[in-house]
């Protein structure tokens, strides 16, 4: 497991349809795109938003910088919470945060949508994992080190698989 990264977290929610019915799935993205945490609610209120902001803290501890899309929850939330002084809203701020829903979208089609929010919540916490662990950060490497670090991502999750 690699630590968590504290500087900067990208906050958002998408919608997603279980049974014809609207649900939201909240993520916390950092600043290297890692995927920090997923969470599934009914509803988009600041009830949702603070239940989502206290398990990502106790799990990540408290970053420097939280970045959101204009949703008020957030706002109403970090009150509560005591960040709101490091909460950053704009218009393209949050772009990191929104493009990591495109994956899952694509997953998402894949599968035919889903049948209820616990399989949801399931495939949103082993999408992030496969996702973490095979993100390499491409731009940041060589191509033999890129290499390297892809075989050694590929064995170790071998190696989590194998009974």
């Amino acid at each position: 497991m690699r630590a968590h990264s504290n500087w900067q977290w990208r906050l958002d929610e998408v919608f997603v349809k279980i049974r014809g019915e609207t649900h939201y799935l909240w993520r916390a993205v950092d600043h290297e795109g890692e995927v920090l945490e997923s969470f599934v609610t009914k509803r988009r209120d600041r009830k949702a938003a603070l239940k989502f902001l206290r398990k990502i803290m106790k799990r990540c501890g408290n970053p420097h910088v939280l970045v959101t899309d204009k949703l008020r929850s957030y706002g109403a939330a970090m009150k509560v919470i005591g960040n709101v002084q490091k909460q950053e809203t704009g218009r393209w701020l949050n772009n990191r945060g929104e493009n990591s829903h495109q994956l899952f979208r694509r997953r998402e089609r894949a599968i035919l949508g889903f049948r209820s929010m616990r399989s949801l919540q399931k495939f949103t916490a082993v999408h992030a994992s496969v996702h973490n662990h095979f993100n390499l950060e491409r731009h940041l490497y060589s191509r033999a080190k890129f290499k390297l670090n892809r075989a050694a991502a590929l064995a170790e999750w071998r190696q989590l698989g194998a009974p």
